[in-house]
């Protein structure tokens, strides 16, 4: 970016741009080495087996390459070696290209080839879409503003700056009393502080791009702490006299890991037929051996690696106990009753569990529903996950955790994946990734879609967003990122769901078509 300072009209942001999208692809990758997933879903084992296994003999003949050439050895020996580098490397290469022709989705995630600006104007915008690409740097950030037929580039202010504002504006929107309100007002010391620092990082964010916003739908692709701040809620940039607005008021926003994501979508999606029947609801699980639902009342000691993993989620999401969310019952027969029996169906309490989510009988549904607690961890994303019912009728304990890895190998080709109930551990590095991870999982497990809570809203107010979205997509015929802003706009303006805390939580990551 400092080369397209010099040089404005070298293309050099558009290689920039690149560069960040390969930079999202290769942090994915590294996560899923981290979490040690082993992704089965969407690939023929064999070949995958016979790349680890050349990759493995690669790995050795370049050690033993290096060992030779750094000693005494003879010109035959050379030769050699490096013939039979070149013969592993070109089978090597032979078994990626059948893999990317036979297994496109796997393929995508394990050799990413990210789109080009050209290609991301082409496949993934059209006129009334602006993509907003942020990319966080400890001596300065920077913002791409990517129309169907332009590309513009911002500098921002370093990396600390920015997350310092986005974790205090994250930790303003979780309390139920904040308004977003004109500081100028007669709202409080403490509010006008609050929103003060929510001004600062609207100019930040969005005042360098306030001229292209418009009415426009804002695909927006954050970056670290930028990834957990709702757009939906950031005002638009202070203008002198008058009242604040926030961005969803004139912008549908869309969330995304990266552009090249939905491209890989958009062509899975293309020969796709679209499920049956309409929805599969999972809600009400039940956390604890002492739940009433629980018919003994033995208390069992699991200390499976499963659970040991998932109370070290708890902790760092700062989650004491798992407690029984009665609301998502309440939530889930409320979507129900607008659809007909024949189109759905439910698994409550002891049925809401890790063998429901993995029947195949599940492709049969357009959408699926989560009613229960889902983790997003920023400081060890691999934790990620959703959990399920942990006990059985009899008090038994059982593995109810759905992990990262475990989500990438679910086969659920829906329309639209809703996790509604989203516990968020936000640690000192925070890393988008804990975010990204879980909703890539699910778009690579086959959904074009993934609405999130960012963080874990009041039963009640959960319950009446879920009524009013799932009225505007099922009843009003509205897609998805327009049923979830009307939804959020209709909230918004009634006085007991005002405050951010109450509908700003849900985003939208994915397809908005």
């Amino acid at each position: 970016m400092q080369l397209h300072q010099q040089n404005p009209n070298q293309g050099y942001d558009a290689l920039a741009l690149h560069a960040s999208e390969r930079s999202r692809a290769r942090s994915l990758l590294e996560l899923l080495t981290e979490a040690n997933a082993d992704i089965r879903q969407g690939v023929e084992p064999q070949l995958v087996e016979q790349e680890r296994t050349l990759q493995q003999q690669l790995d050795a003949i370049e050690k033993r390459r290096v060992e030779l050439l750094s000693g005494n050895h003879t010109p035959q020996q050379a030769t050699a070696i490096e013939q039979e580098r070149e013969q592993l490397l070109s089978q090597y290469q032979d078994i990626q290209t059948k893999i990317r022709t036979t297994s496109p989705r796997y393929a995508a995630l394990t050799q990413p080839e990210p789109l080009t600006l050209e290609e991301i104007q082409q496949q993934v915008l059209d006129e009334d879409t602006l993509l907003l690409q942020y990319s966080l740097g400890s001596e300065r950030s920077y913002l791409w503003a990517v129309s169907k037929t332009g590309i513009n580039s911002y500098e921002l202010p370093p990396a600390a700056e920015i997350e310092t504002a986005a974790k205090q504006f994250y930790e303003l929107l979780k309390t139920p009393g904040f308004q977003l309100e004109d500081t100028r007002g007669t709202i409080g010391v403490e509010n006008v502080k609050a929103n003060k620092s929510v001004s600062q990082l609207s100019q930040m964010l969005l005042a360098p791009v306030a001229e292209e916003l418009g009415n426009k739908r804002l695909l927006i692709v954050g970056d670290g702490a930028l990834q957990y701040v709702p757009f939906s809620a950031l005002p638009l940039p202070e203008t002198s006299g008058e009242d604040v607005v926030p961005l969803l008021a004139n912008n549908e926003i869309v969330n995304l890991p990266s552009a090249t994501t939905l491209g890989i979508i958009r062509q899975e999606q293309a020969t796709r037929k679209t499920a049956p029947k309409t929805i599969a609801i999972l809600a009400d699980p039940v956390f604890s051996s002492d739940d009433e639902r629980v018919k003994s009342s033995k208390q069992q000691i699991d200390s499976s690696l499963q659970q040991q993993l998932l109370d070290r989620s708890a902790r760092e999401a700062d989650i004491g106990v798992w407690k029984r969310l009665p609301g998502t019952r309440t939530e889930a027969e409320a979507i129900m009753a607008l659809v007909p029996d024949s189109e759905r169906v439910h698994g409550f309490d002891f049925a809401a569990n890790r063998e429901m989510i993995t029947n195949p009988e599940l492709s049969n549904y357009r959408i699926i529903h989560l009613a229960t607690h889902g983790l997003l961890n920023s400081t060890n994303p691999e934790l990620s996950g959703v959990v399920l019912s942990l006990f059985d009728e009899q008090g038994d304990s059982q593995n109810g955790f759905l992990r990262l890895h475990d989500v990438f190998n679910l086969n659920l080709p829906a329309e639209l994946v809703v996790l509604s109930a989203c516990q968020t551990g936000l640690g000192q590095e925070v890393k988008g990734e804990g975010l990204v991870g879980l909703t890539r999982g699910f778009m690579y497990a086959g959904s074009p879609r993934v609405l999130v809570s960012l963080w874990n809203v009041s039963d009640a107010a959960t319950a009446e967003m879920m009524k009013r979205f799932y009225r505007n997509m099922l009843q009003e015929g509205l897609s998805a990122t327009a049923a979830l802003r009307a939804a959020q706009l209709e909230m918004q303006q009634e006085t007991q769901w005002k405050a951010p805390y109450y509908w700003a939580a849900f985003t939208l990551q994915g397809e908005w078509k």
